[in-house]
């Protein structure tokens, strides 16, 4: 296990770290979609480095303890990190949208404020998420043992521990707001690629076609995974929980879409792969 898990944070760190190096350095993708592209790496650094790093050590020592406060600042982190990246990948859909549909507002409509104001509110609503649901979380009153039958502290999983009714709905009412949010969401990225597909297809061009479908299938496939094993985690019906299952699933949202991120991003975009290569050929 430590090793499985190790190979997959390397590859995690080396994919995330070259495309954050290779937007920074190269003033070529100095641009709103490799701006956000480089806020999405730092937050798949920072996802995948709040549970691996624990459960490998944990592999490493065959131990499976954490403390309470470790617990508290996992959910906390892991929470702001998986809540953030949502809003950004909401974000990139409305950049999406602004460049197929409304060319040639582009610039006005997403200029270097309006990027860095729509990033920080997506890091500022992913800080709050995480105050309130660590908070409300680690407020309930839990009596029903110490055990966390997962490889990091999850929500769902500590919700099991309580033995107040009240705290529990209480958190259950928190956690179904936070599910409304995401449906807003949603909905915002089914409309803005609805505009997107219908803009495309007025297209009297194949290269025009290509040049919209190269951009956006990219973003399409890391929203298509990001929420796929998200919905899988948390609405699959009691009766199919099983332990090993929801150590499956919980594996496959948190780690597997950090990991995968960087390779689903570079093997479409052609200014990124040249950029990588030009940056691996100078530092090699």
């Amino acid at each position: 296990h430590f090793w499985l898990l190790l190979g997959i944070y390397l590859a995690a760190l080396l994919g995330n770290g070259l495309i954050s190096t290779a937007v920074a350095c190269d003033h070529r993708l100095h641009t709103p979609m490799y701006f956000f592209l480089l806020n999405l790496a730092l937050l798949d650094l920072g996802c995948i480095s709040t549970t691996l790093p624990k459960a490998m050590s944990n592999a490493l020592w065959h131990t499976r303890a954490i403390s309470y406060a470790g617990c508290a600042a996992q959910v906390f982190f892991f929470v702001f990190f998986i809540s953030a990246e949502y809003f950004l990948l909401t974000i990139m859909s409305y950049d999406r949208y602004v460049a197929i549909c409304k060319p040639l507002h582009y610039g006005t409509l997403l200029g270097s404020r309006a990027c860095a104001t729509m990033a920080a509110a997506a890091w500022g609503t992913g800080l709050l998420h995480a105050v309130l649901q660590t908070a409300n979380t680690f407020s309930l009153s839990l009596c029903q043992g110490n055990a966390v039958d997962q490889f990091f502290c999850e929500i769902p999983q500590i919700l099991k521990l309580s033995c107040s009714e009240s705290d529990y709905l209480r958190e259950i009412g928190l956690l179904l707001s936070s599910v409304c949010l995401a449906f807003v969401c949603f909905v915002f990225i089914v409309v803005s690629y609805v505009q997107i597909f219908r803009a495309v297809l007025r297209m009297p061009s194949e290269q025009g076609w290509h040049k919209a479908f190269s951009t956006c299938l990219p973003h399409l496939a890391v929203l298509s995974l990001f929420l796929s094993t998200g919905m899988v985690a948390y609405l699959k019906p009691h009766s199919v929980s099983s332990p090993s299952l929801d150590i499956v699933v919980s594996f496959l949202y948190s780690v597997v879409p950090p990991a995968l991120n960087p390779l689903i991003y570079s093997l479409r975009n052609q200014k990124l792969k040249d950029a990588l290569w030009k940056l691996m050929t100078k530092r090699f």
